[in-house]
């Protein structure tokens, strides 16, 4: 018999690393100043390449709260400010936290379906560009599809998975969780 931790999985070209081993800097990379032009000449085809792309502007303090695209990855780049980020494993792999802040010029990847958010930290303004995996990723943000759902989810669901008292339920429903720069 073989012993299975010692072979090593072959993904797209590249070992795949031990999950137990994964750390947040395998998700993070400075790129520096490297410039690539892209016109509109060279994006006709966009629509068919199963891409997606955002520009997030954050003001102070502002957040893009915890959400999860369920059909791409993306990937931010930081064109100013200071964001502190991140995102959690499932659970089978134990909720774990990967978090980092990220400057001017940082990468930072988002695998499909985990939940993740970024929170301006800095003092001043932040923008940042966002690639996603897919001309479909979908969005759901944390806050929105349990408080705001259409019809409401039972507050009795609500309060046994959170342990929390139904006025504290009543007052999440209540709140505006579309302007999170507040």
């Amino acid at each position: 018999m073989y012993d299975v931790k010692y072979f090593l999985v072959f993904v797209n070209g590249k070992f795949n690393k031990d999950p137990k081993l994964v750390k947040a800097e395998d998700f993070f990379r400075h790129i520096g100043s490297n410039v690539t032009q892209v016109s509109v000449d060279q994006l006709l085809g966009l629509n068919t390449l199963g891409i997606d792309l955002a520009h997030i502007d954050f003001t102070p303090k502002g957040l893009n709260a915890p959400h999860t695209h369920p059909r791409g990855t993306a990937i931010l780049i930081v064109l100013e400010g200071t964001l502190y980020v991140g995102f959690v494993t499932s659970n089978q792999d134990g909720n774990r936290l990967f978090n980092k802040v990220l400057n001017k010029d940082d990468v930072f990847v988002f695998p499909i379906g985990l939940i993740h958010f970024q929170l301006n930290v800095g003092y001043g303004n932040a923008a940042t560009i966002a690639g996603l995996s897919s001309q479909n990723v979908g969005g759901i943000t944390i806050s929105n599809a349990l408080f705001k759902a259409n019809p409401p989810i039972s507050s009795e669901v609500l309060t046994k998975a959170f342990e929390v008292d139904k006025s504290i339920i009543d007052y999440l429903e209540k709140k505006s969780w579309y302007d999170n720069n507040n």
